[in-house]
């Protein structure tokens, strides 16, 4: 029922017009118990409003004609439509379909969080590092060691931002921000017009508006597990090189940017934050913000 009020409320903020054409069509329907058709109503209602109830999916296909999709609702909605104009989101969140996370998103996630491990067991960082090492140690020999963490914070950057974009439905995103915008805004709307009616059906849409929730966080969260099962064993990497092996790196020491140095890597360099964080999370953020811009890429939503 909150879903055909809320179409019905939609067209109403759209033109104030289509209120009188709704009880035309809702009074030739006997409210509801009766189907119509286009001839039925064609003195009083322009063709276009006709148009826009059929492709908003409040008439449906009937046996001989068209019929309501929820009778009791466009009475309701129309009842409700006699105070101030109620404001819906342009978006029909019904024709948005919920994400499905497959198997490898989900063996993806359960490798990060075994991933996550590494970070106070040192045997799995000792493993994870020794793997890594194989593609790393042939670039850290030819390059100094910040140079390499400036290639790595690059080529985070770069997969975590493909992937946001491939794998993160921004306009459904924005959809749902927008739908939880609106349902607010005619929630305050009907509160202080003293609606117990249109709060009635508020409520019901919030409480169906609760797997929207689900939904965005699960739009949210796809990516981020694929781009914490590539980077963490990089981190893990750079933690096993400085921390746990016994040749030291080269340079030793670095100077950063607004801290200066030179600060050995193990040090602190931001509170307990150690040089080489900082130096990582710098490069990438910085990377990061330049790969968006010249590929164009939005990771948020509108």
């Amino acid at each position: 029922m909150a879903r055909t009020a809320q179409k019905v409320e939609s067209l109403i903020a759209e033109d104030a017009a289509m209120a009188d054409a709704l009880s035309v069509v809702y009074e030739r329907t006997d409210e509801g118990s009766d189907e119509v058709e286009w001839s039925d109503v064609s003195d009083d209602i322009t063709s276009g409003q006709w148009g826009r109830m059929i492709e908003k999916g409040i008439l449906v296909d009937g046996d001989r004609g068209f019929e309501l999709a929820d009778s009791d609702a466009v009475g309701s909605a129309l009842d409700g439509s006699s105070g101030d104009t109620i404001s819906t989101s342009s978006t029909d969140i019904d024709e948005m379909e919920g994400t499905t996370w497959s198997k490898w998103d989900k063996l993806a996630a359960v490798a990060s969080i075994g991933l996550f491990a590494g970070y106070s067991i040192k045997s799995v960082r000792n493993v994870v590092g020794g793997a890594v090492d194989v593609f790393l140690a042939p670039i850290e020999a030819a390059l100094p060691f910040y140079v390499v963490i400036m290639i790595l914070a690059m080529l985070t950057g770069l997969y975590s931002t493909l992937l946001q974009d491939n794998l993160m439905n921004m306009e459904k995103m924005g959809a749902y921000q927008q739908r939880m915008k609106d349902i607010q805004k005619r929630q305050k709307e009907a509160k202080e017009r003293g609606d117990e009616q249109a709060m009635e059906r508020i409520r019901e849409e919030q409480m169906d508006a609760m797997g929207d929730q689900a939904g965005m966080f699960k739009e949210q969260f796809r990516p981020m597990v694929w781009t914490m099962f590539i980077t963490i064993p990089v981190f893990l990497w750079m933690y096993w090189r400085i921390s746990d092996v016994t040749q030291s790196v080269v340079p030793k020491d670095i100077v950063l940017p607004l801290v200066g140095g030179p600060i050995e890597w193990t040090h602190g360099a931001i509170g307990p934050m150690q040089a080489w964080i900082v130096w990582y999370f710098l490069c990438s953020m910085a990377f990061t913000q330049l790969i968006r811009k010249a590929l164009n890429i939005q990771t948020t939503p509108t």
